[in-house]
């Protein structure tokens, strides 16, 4: 027997199977399963795509050395999936096959054994038992543990600290059992069901579990929608099949998560970033084999390895997490609707403010649309107030305006909690000279050095690079530098100054570096540890507070003014989930949103809660300048080192697509990359607009094989980008 194996291997231009013939010892392998082989006078992991009883050849073939993990077996569905991402996103096979597996399953990382153990301790016979107690009546240690263990059968040996116990094991009077367990076992307290209200069960009753259509559900924050998820699960459990949950940031959606460890138990496996490599590991092998029936995750885990997998629940649909930014550059909707057609499942997607293009599809009667326009109980949706940071200024308020300065005044009288929302990082966004005018940048990245007031340093959040903050400008030498632009790590030293007693608490990027500290953060403020939660946009979603009743956003122009297609889109969908955080219960909410530009449409449309102004607004915008969903984009870039390199390649590109593709296809370019220099690599861009393509792919297949075996110019080519 032989067997065609893709080999883990760097290069595009070795990106094909290689057959090896299958020795006698290995006559299990099958199709999906991780394996060494010998390739160029070294062992390298590959993974086995087909099996064949035939070879034709002439030269002799080499043995597959070994079964990496015996476990690990991509599944036919699996192999399908990756095969479907190489074909769409253009990346090489075992990138699509390595994107589907969790950091310590990968390929090259043969070496680590993540299986973790306990060793108990037994009895080897409880007859030889019996008869050993007559003879050591005078040998009280190794008496208490064989009575012990006649009552309890087993014992861990790390709560045994004796070296009576190392006799009993020499005498085969005990013996030690090593035993596998998993990292992670939430302690459960199993609920029933919450009693759905009858709109809520409308939808439910609604959505067909054996098609596979697509269904929106547009809910405003609060109106319920984790309940429905749940009782939709609760019939995909009773049919025998299995459940995918995607949301945007597992770590920031821990109330969600806790919320279905409570209803489903150990019936839950969660995937995401921020576990360890054993814990992946441990989580991927319940899924593998079949102990859970509902995996939780962020984008990854659309790849989970279910079996009868029956539905694909995607929250916060709207979010561009759901989109990866490198190679494989795949949206999770699209391998959902995959495995949606595949399996012949339903998708359900939810949000508040759904995505233009999904709302789009919606209203056509492409997906259908199901409306939630009210919150669950007493709850009701806060009021928004837009506040004229103009007017402000001239009283001398930059961060603060007085209505909100009095308003957290107020909230703090009352015990209650703020959250408040400043979507940058950092003590100052740049530092320059006053005196001549320099400006601090990084020396790789075409890009201005924030500031970091707690270590002291200037930071490009780009590439990384990190010098301290000097004293004096380096081009003139004077004492002449000013801060300017405002973080969050400035936000919190002002707001202590200015509310001495309140306990504040910030969560960026900065403060949420270690591994659980997320949760630490989520979990005082839930418990009233803290009075205000300031921080960037990872604080506007999935999280619950019962006792925050304002919301304050510092500057609703950041995000507005970020030339972007979608700026306005990304703005809406902030402001409406993080004003959506404040009067979740049964106290009223409040938001306030300072602005310099109060007559914004956009900001308008947030005041009112009204998405459908908003949608009708921005679909206009979209019509005219032939943006998404009525176009379609594809971005192709050339990076390189060398500038000049860099900019023939793109005109040779631009040439060919010009010579390829249908005359209606829109070309923009060459023009610099918004992100024209990082990390010392320069970077131009092409941009695709069009309708109707039929010779996209095809092309674009073409110029990447032109570009696999250039050193100096890297091609890179997203299809349907988030950002431009």
């Amino acid at each position: 027997m032989y067997a065609k194996v893709l080999i883990e291997y760097n290069s595009k231009s070795v990106d094909k199977t290689f057959t090896y013939h299958i020795p006698s010892s290995l006559k299990n392998i099958k199709p999906g399963m991780k394996v060494l082989v010998p390739f160029n006078n070294r062992l390298i992991n590959g993974f086995v795509l087909e099996i064949d009883n035939n070879y034709n050849e002439e030269y002799e073939l080499k043995d597959i050395a070994r079964v990496v993990d015996a476990e690990l077996v991509l599944n036919s569905e699996l192999l399908a999936v990756g095969e479907f991402l190489h074909q769409q996103t253009l990346c090489s096979k075992i990138t699509a096959y390595q994107t589907m597996l969790p950091s310590s399953l990968k390929v090259k990382d043969h070496h680590q054994n993540y299986h973790k153990y306990v060793t108990y301790i037994e009895l080897v016979d409880e007859y030889q038992a019996y008869k050993y107690l007559e003879e050591i009546k005078n040998k009280p240690r190794q008496k208490a543990i064989i009575e012990q263990l006649l009552a309890n059968k087993r014992l861990l040996k790390k709560d045994i600290a004796s070296s009576s116990l190392k006799t009993l094991i020499q005498k085969n009077i005990v013996k030690e059992v090593e035993e596998q367990i998993y990292r992670l076992n939430p302690l459960i307290n199993k609920h029933t069901s919450v009693n759905l209200t009858p709109k809520q069960e409308e939808i439910v009753n609604s959505i067909d579990l054996n098609s596979s259509d697509i269904y929106l559900i547009h809910g405003v924050t609060g109106s319920g929608k984790t309940e429905i998820y749940m009782s939709l699960i609760d019939k995909i459990i009773n049919k025998g099949q299995s459940i995918i949950l995607l949301v945007p940031e597992i770590t920031l959606t821990t109330q969600m998560v806790n919320r279905f460890y409570e209803r489903f138990g150990n019936q839950v496996a969660i995937l995401h970033s921020a576990l360890s490599n054993g814990e992946k590991y441990d989580e991927y092998l319940k899924i593998l084999r079949d102990e859970v029936k509902i995996v939780i995750g962020a984008r990854s885990a659309i790849f989970a390895p279910l079996k009868n997998l029956g539905l694909i629940i995607i929250d916060e649909e709207h979010s561009e997490n759901y989109k990866q930014e490198n190679t494989p550059r795949y949206h999770a909707l699209d391998i959902a609707k995959f495995r949606s057609n595949y399996n012949q499942i339903p998708i359900i997607l939810g949000s508040a403010t759904p995505s233009l293009e999904s709302m789009a599809r919606a209203r056509k009667g492409v997906y259908h649309l199901l409306e939630l326009s009210e919150r669950v109980g007493t709850s009701t949706l806060p009021k928004i107030n837009i506040i004229d940071m103009t007017k402000e200024l001239k009283k001398g308020n930059i961060l603060f305006s007085e209505e909100l300065l009095n308003k957290i005044n107020n909230r703090l009288t009352l015990k209650e909690q703020i959250i408040l929302l400043l979507n940058r990082r950092g003590y100052s966004t740049t530092i320059n000279c006053s005196n001549c005018g320099f400006v601090y940048k990084c020396p790789h990245c075409d890009i201005s050095l924030t500031y970091h007031k707690t270590s002291n340093n200037l930071r490009c959040h780009y590439c990384g690079y990190t010098v301290f903050k000097p004293t004096k400008c380096p081009n003139c030498h004077e004492d002449a530098l000013t801060f300017l632009g405002t973080g969050t790590e400035k936000l919190e030293q002002q707001l202590k100054q200015k509310f001495p007693e309140a306990r504040i608490v910030r969560m960026d990027t900065d403060t949420t570096q270690t591994k659980g500290s997320h949760q630490k953060i989520i979990d005082a403020f839930a418990n009233h540890d803290y009075d205000i939660l300031l921080g960037t946009q990872m604080i506007s979603k999935g999280l619950d507070f019962p006792l925050v009743t304002l919301v304050g956003v510092i500057n609703a122009d950041t995000s507005l003014n970020i030339p972007d297609f979608r700026s306005n889109e990304k703005t809406f969908a902030l402001l409406s989930q993080v004003a959506g955080r404040a009067g979740r219960s049964n106290k009223p909410g409040e938001v306030l949103i300072q602005t310099y530009n109060p007559q914004n449409y956009i900001l308008e449309c947030v005041a009112n809660n009204n998405y459908l102004n908003f949608y009708n607004y921005e679909m206009k915008t979209r019509q005219i300048l032939k943006y998404p969903p009525y176009y379609y984009l594809t971005s192709i870039k050339i990076a390189s080192k060398d500038y000049q390199l860099c900019s023939a390649e793109i005109t040779k590109v631009r040439k060919y697509l010009t010579t390829k593709l249908n005359p209606n296809t829109i070309i923009l370019g060459p023009t610099p990359a918004a992100n024209f220099k990082i990390n010392n690599v320069y970077r131009f861009q092409i941009i695709l607009k069009y309708k109707r393509e039929p010779q996209l792919l095809q092309t674009l297949k073409e110029l990447d094989k032109i570009y696999i075996l250039n050193k100096n110019a890297n091609l890179e080519i997203d299809i349907n980008p988030n950002t431009l």
